[in-house]
């Protein structure tokens, strides 16, 4: 029992950056930013971390709600690098749009439009990771028009 709480620890504070005092959430955030920046040259590899991130994130967070003993406990991030790597999923590595992207991001998963509001409010894993991936989501669609209508090339 105890390697699969680990497991679950470190996988849903993605690597224990969950634990830091101060904004968990944007720091999960931050490092989604950072994997963008790492593979973005490879378009294959992108998607299957992210899509591997996000089964990962619905796989452990209903199990560290029960570890942390709170409903999307602080601590749980997993959720934040998701939906920040999905809100830049084909998005050009201009450092302009993705601050854009960034905080976007952020704004979007603070103020959950709908349909992410009630997401948020599901049982386990659901409500804990789908108002993030929602909000990458609508990230994402904006991201992709605000490039297409601008001179931002998609690379």
């Amino acid at each position: 029992m105890k390697i699969v709480n680990f497991t679950v620890k470190t996988l849903s504070t993605f690597f224990y950056l969950g634990y830091l005092p101060f904004i968990p959430g944007t720091f999960g955030s931050i490092a989604g930013v950072l994997i963008f920046f790492l593979i973005n040259g490879s378009t294959p590899l992108y998607i299957i971390l992210t899509s591997l991130l996000i089964i990962s994130g619905f796989a452990v967070s209903s199990k560290a709600e029960r570890i942390f003993n709170k409903k999307d406990a602080k601590y749980i991030v997993i959720d934040e690098v998701s939906g920040m790597l999905l809100a830049l999923l084909f998005i050009p590595a201009d450092l302009k749009v993705v601050i854009i992207g960034f905080f976007l991001f952020r704004i979007l998963d603070t103020f959950k439009p709908y349909p992410a509001y009630i997401i948020q409010e599901f049982k386990g894993s659901l409500g804990v990771m789908g108002d993030d991936i929602a909000a990458g989501l609508y990230t994402n669609i904006i991201l992709q028009v605000v490039v297409r209508l601008t001179s931002f090339k998609i690379s």
